[in-house]
């Protein structure tokens, strides 16, 4: 009696076998052609900084001290972007500073004529000045110290503060004998027209005088 060989269990054609094939290999899905809308529409918002009505006339990057007058000591305020700002209208120049992650606001004041560069620690790449900032939402007096990668960007920076502030001073100067003029002027006026009065009065006193005597020899005759 002959051994019956063992039977196996074969697909039946090629088409089920690939299929069979593919569902234990985890095959990829049907595309269905279907299309899923997405659950949220988000809009594009204008994002303003706050900078669109200046102009740039400095762009750096740099690290940020300020002076802690409590513990008496220098304290990071920030790795960042130093921008000089000139506005389009008034042409007032501000000093903006932004932390380069969080673009957290880090210094935030007008060069005036009074904003003066010194040299900071003896160091070619860093500079210290006072202002009266407004990063944190109100108005301090400051002390803060900045330091460049270069002695080159260092100076670029320092140069055009100081020709800002000085130009500042002159604009200022002039307008202050301007002023002067002006008062002066004002003053000469004051004294034209109260000689004028002065005179304006006698010469009624006077008129009043001779009408009062012409009265007197009318009634005497």
């Amino acid at each position: 009696m002959a051994d019956k060989e063992p039977v196996v269990d074969r697909p039946e054609d090629e088409e089920e076998a690939s299929a069979a094939a593919a569902a234990a290999a985890g095959g990829e899905e049907e595309d269905t052609g279907a299309q899923v809308a997405p659950i949220v529409r988000l809009e594009e918002v204008a994002v303003t900084t706050g900078e669109e009505d200046e102009d740039v006339l400095l762009d750096m990057k740099a690290k940020l001290y300020r002076f802690d007058k409590e513990g008496n000591q220098w304290k990071e305020r920030g790795t960042g972007t130093v921008k000089l700002l000139k506005h389009k209208e008034n042409g007032k120049v501000r000093l903006v500073m932004r932390q380069a992650k969080t673009l957290k606001i880090c210094a935030n004041h007008l060069v005036a004529s009074t904003t003066k560069m010194q040299e900071h620690a003896g160091s070619d790449k860093s500079c210290v000045w006072h202002a009266a900032d407004f990063a944190d939402g109100e108005l301090k007096e400051e002390m803060f110290a900045i330091r460049f990668g270069s002695v080159e960007n260092c100076k670029k920076f320092k140069d055009l503060v100081e020709e800002i502030s000085e130009s500042l001073a002159k604009t200022e100067g002039k307008e202050t004998v301007e002023d002067s003029s002006a008062a002066g002027l004002l003053e000469k006026l004051s004294v034209t027209e109260k000689k004028s009065e002065e005179v304006a009065t006698k010469e009624e006193s006077t008129e009043a005088v001779k009408e009062t005597d012409t009265k007197s020899a009318a009634t005497s005759e």
